[in-house]
């Protein structure tokens, strides 16, 4: 797990959040139209920030799952392809994490096609090859809640790993991230299944010796893929492309998400 803190203007008052996961850059079904629209809306939007969390590219190799031969674009290119698309809105970009569909090239080879993204980027300190954990401040709340502060989120991301076809057990893994650490937020990816939930938690204050009843926002992501390929030979169900969108507010601690 690595930390990441990040300040933002104060001047912002809200943030929409928009996350990047699953696009499997060169594969034949991947929605280039929709991403390319996604990174626009990112760019010409001063409150939108992003996060790539993981299978940005297909990678598709002679020993993995998935037809290397039907790929649009090799594995080099998709890295070129990649760094190209994102470079403009790379100022907006929280954290980048490592795939799956990545990992494989670094489980054969110690090449690691993230970090170099992350490299070419000039990302460096925003990348981490598991998870990140998030320290995310910005806008200004009221003198008497935060002291004129910055407002706090804390975000955990991960990309996610394991199989299971029943939604049950998508949303299972989903929430199984709050055993790990305690946050406002957690963003899953890899399970293709678009989802937004709430949980009620009481956190402790240990320097006030209170506990307050809090929600916590567990997100989802989708895979920007059309219905083919290895998914359709393997019966797999169609996805939705329609990824969550979370909404942060700058002046006072508020959150949400929506497809």
């Amino acid at each position: 797990m690595k930390v990441i803190k990040i300040n933002l203007p104060t001047e912002l008052t809200s943030i929409e959040l928009h996350i990047f996961a699953d696009e499997h850059i060169g594969d034949a079904h991947c929605d280039m139209k929709r991403l390319m629209e996604r990174i626009e809306h990112v760019k010409n939007t001063p409150n939108a920030y992003c996060i790539m969390n993981g299978d940005i590219l297909d990678n598709a190799t002679k020993t993995s799952i998935g037809d290397t031969y039907a790929q649009v674009f090799n594995p080099m290119e998709q890295l070129h392809r990649a760094v190209e698309l994102f470079g403009p809105i790379k100022d907006k970009v929280l954290c980048i994490t490592h795939g799956n569909h990545e990992n494989r090239t670094y489980k054969k080879e110690g090449i690691n096609l993230s970090a170099m993204i992350a490299n070419q980027l000039g990302l460096q300190d925003r990348y981490s090859p598991t998870s990140a954990l998030m320290f995310l401040r910005f806008g200004k709340g009221s003198p008497s809640a935060t002291r004129g502060r910055r407002i706090l989120y804390t975000i955990y991301a991960l990309h996610g790993s394991g199989g299971g076809r029943k939604e049950g057990a998508k949303a299972i893994r989903l929430a199984d991230m709050a055993a790990i650490v305690d946050v406002d937020i957690y963003i899953h990816s890899h399970t293709h299944l678009p989802m937004i939930m709430k949980q009620g938690f009481h956190r402790v204050d240990l320097t006030n010796s209170s506990v307050a009843l809090v929600d916590k926002l567990f997100v989802n992501t989708a895979a920007n893929l059309n219905y083919g390929g290895y998914g359709e030979a393997q019966e797999f169900k169609p996805s939705s492309k329609e990824t969550p969108v979370i909404y942060l507010d700058g002046k006072r601690k508020q959150f949400k998400a929506r497809l």
